[in-house]
């Protein structure tokens, strides 16, 4: 991601442990100021459905009893000063000047620091710093007199390691040698994500040869006879079965009506858990690894919310529902998700009590009411009711899934027109037209009250600077200082966009119902049109292009990149468990069922126990890693539990 990447952030900094922090921020963008300390940055059967719970139960009670791994930092035999006080992703490093000649070290071209001349061979003048981790440095020595370059440095740092920087004068003295030697080796940050990826891994190889043995006849046929035995046993001991009262014969007319098997595909909910479970953990931290402070994830939650709306108005039209009752109930859906999102799920919690001179508005829970409220209505504008019994001579009936509903695609393209012009056309004062810079001293501190652009400015002047998100990562990593909401007004137009191409998913799922072979080719297809515009806007870079891909400007080829993944995604689950049925879907088809409550539960609760607790060291991976797949897990037993008592939230 390019300078221009990061703009926003969306929830309190130093609360939600870099919640929506930005993975793809360059090591250049982050280090500024004069602080010594500046960061440098270096983002089935019931029995079976009783198995699969179990691995989020058996996960979360390991978790919680497992001691955290810890890795001691190796000393070296030569003693060399050392900071106490290093942080996650930090690393020690003391630069030592032994050249004849002042020197001027930059890190990212950026000046980093200023060192005399050295007075001779081991006596070198020398500072120490602390640098970041998370991606690679390029350090750079330049000479203060002549302002030419001696030499350069590229080096990733490890986590709490202890280095140092030799500049030296070789035999002759034109020729100046860099190089970094390290004194303490780093711990492996690392290791707790590869321990617990074999943990489940094996937990789920496990869960899957139980579920297996259990489903041979021999076994079924014990355990059927074994929980006759309890039934009999317990009807004997109960009230009806006391001594003196005849206990009449069981018929088969008290069992319960066979279950009438659901058409619902459960790969869509699969899918939609899946992308709720990684979004939760994300959310909860993912750790504090920078790789997963970049939330995707809500793409695909709304490629998914296009998908289901097109299925459930096909079924509730088929089932005799007028377009005005499903409008309304539309309407009223999308006006319980904004209310939940600006009154439950405020960040502005963080600051203390809401007020309405400092409520924020846009949130990822209006964002989504607004999507799915314009989905539903362009889909209501053109969904047809009998879809069985179109004329297979007509020139459009192979590509129907797209040409009956043109109106709709006309409603989109518009909007899409209305974003490219507003972002690239726009006049922002004191901002040069299209800039989608995050501001601050991003691109050499030329526009440092433009953040977001336009994007930015439109927010600013339709909800007023008070309603918008104070404090967005572009505050931490640019050192920006005007206000900039992600969840902004410009950005869920595409929103929508992505929403509509799940809407498309769904369209084609309805359209060739069944029929596998079909269903596969066209999303392949759409992915492969999808990727190819994607190419074009970034021709093929991912810091550069026409429109970079941008999470927190929700951009168009961000979009289009998005939703290329999510077709490819929601085939490979589609063919899984609907197709082939290899995979039940569990354990994340639980929370896809209860996708609201998970949402709205995880946000309110995230402080309190299970979910949170006192870590021995706040400045451990394995510890916060470890924390939030406990709380990640809770949320996925406990909406198996509420699956298990058919308690679902519907709005």
């Amino acid at each position: 991601m390019s300078k221009q990447d990061e703009v926003g952030s969306d929830t309190c900094v130093e609360k939600r442990g870099g919640k929506r922090g930005n993975a793809e921020s360059a090591a250049c963008e982050k280090e500024e100021g004069e602080n010594p300390r500046t960061d440098v940055v270096v983002n089935m059967t019931q029995t079976q459905r009783h198995v699969s719970y179990s691995v989020p139960l058996i996960a979360l009670m390991v978790a919680i009893c497992a001691v955290p791994l810890t890795a001691d930092i190796s000393s070296s035999s030569r003693p060399h000063r050392r900071s106490t006080s290093l942080k996650m992703d930090e690393a020690f490093l003391t630069v030592n000047n032994e050249q004849g000649a002042e020197l001027v070290v930059s890190a990212c071209t950026r000046p980093w620091g200023w060192f005399p001349a050295g007075l001779g061979p081991g006596m070198p003048s020398s500072a120490n710093f602390i640098v970041g981790t998370e991606h690679g440095i390029t350090l750079q020595m330049n000479s203060t007199h002549m302002n030419v370059e001696l030499c350069r440095v590229e080096y990733s740092f490890g986590e709490h390691g202890n280095y140092s920087l030799w500049v030296k004068d070789l035999n002759d003295s034109s020729v100046v040698n860099c190089s970094i030697v390290t004194h303490a080796d780093p711990v492996n940050s690392y290791l707790p994500i590869l321990i617990a990826f074999l943990f489940f891994a094996g937990l789920s190889i496990l869960l899957a040869i139980g579920g297996a043995i259990i489903g041979l006849d021999v076994v079924r046929g014990l355990l059927l006879r074994v929980s006759n035995s309890m039934e009999t046993e317990r009807l004997i001991n109960s009230e009806l079965g006391s001594p003196g009262r005849i206990v009449e014969t069981v018929n088969d007319n008290i069992l319960p009506p066979p279950t009438v098997i659901s058409r619902r595909l459960r790969s869509l909910d699969t899918f939609r858990g899946i992308s709720l479970v990684v979004m939760v953990f994300v959310n909860y931290g993912g750790g504090r690894y920078w790789f997963f402070r970049h939330e995707s994830w809500n793409g695909e939650f709304v490629f998914i919310m296009g998908t289901s709306v097109a299925l459930s108005i096909s079924s509730l039209l088929r089932s005799g529902w007028s377009r005005s009752s499903l409008l309304w109930k539309a309407v009223w859906r999308s006006l319980q998700l904004f209310i939940i999102g600006v009154i439950i799920i405020n960040p502005n919690y963080c600051q203390g009590s809401l007020s309405w001179d400092s409520l924020r508005i846009p949130g990822v829970l209006q964002r989504l009411a607004f999507s799915y409220l314009l989905v539903a209505m362009l889909d209501l504008l053109v969904a047809r009711v009998h879809i069985d019994n179109l004329p297979e001579d007509a020139w459009w009936y192979p590509v129907r899934d797209i040409v009956l509903y043109w109106p709709a695609w006309l409603c989109v393209l518009c909007l899409e027109t209305v974003w490219l012009c507003l972002t690239f056309l726009l006049p922002v004062p004191g901002c040069p037209t299209g800039y989608l810079g995050p501001g601050g001293i991003g691109d050499m501190g030329l526009y440092s009250n433009c953040t977001g652009g336009a994007a930015g400015y439109v927010d600013r002047w339709l909800l007023g600077n008070n309603h918008i998100y104070q404090n967005p990562s572009s505050r931490v990593i640019y050192l920006t200082y005007t206000a900039y909401d992600p969840e902004g007004i410009l950005g869920s137009i595409n929103t929508v966009l992505m929403a509509f191409f799940g809407l498309q998913a769904g369209k084609i799922l309805l359209h060739y119902k069944d029929l596998h072979s079909k269903i596969i080719t066209r999303f392949l297809l759409w992915a492969l049109i999808l990727g190819i515009i994607s190419a074009a806007l970034t021709k093929c870079s991912r810091n550069h292009g026409f429109i970079p891909v941008n999470k927190n400007l929700w951009s168009l080829s961000y979009v289009t990149t998005l939703a290329c993944f999510a077709f490819v995604a929601l085939l490979l689950v589609y063919y899984i468990v609907d197709v082939k049925r290899w995979w039940s879907g569990a354990p994340f088809y639980y929370p896809g069922m209860n996708s609201i409550l998970v949402y709205v539960g995880h946000e309110v609760f995230e402080e309190y126990f299970p979910f949170r607790w006192r870590m021995i060291d706040s400045q451990s991976h394995a510890e916060h890693l470890a924390q939030n797949l406990v709380a990640t897990s809770c949320w996925v037993l406990i909406s198996y539990l509420l699956y298990k008592k058919r308690v679902f939230w519907k709005i």
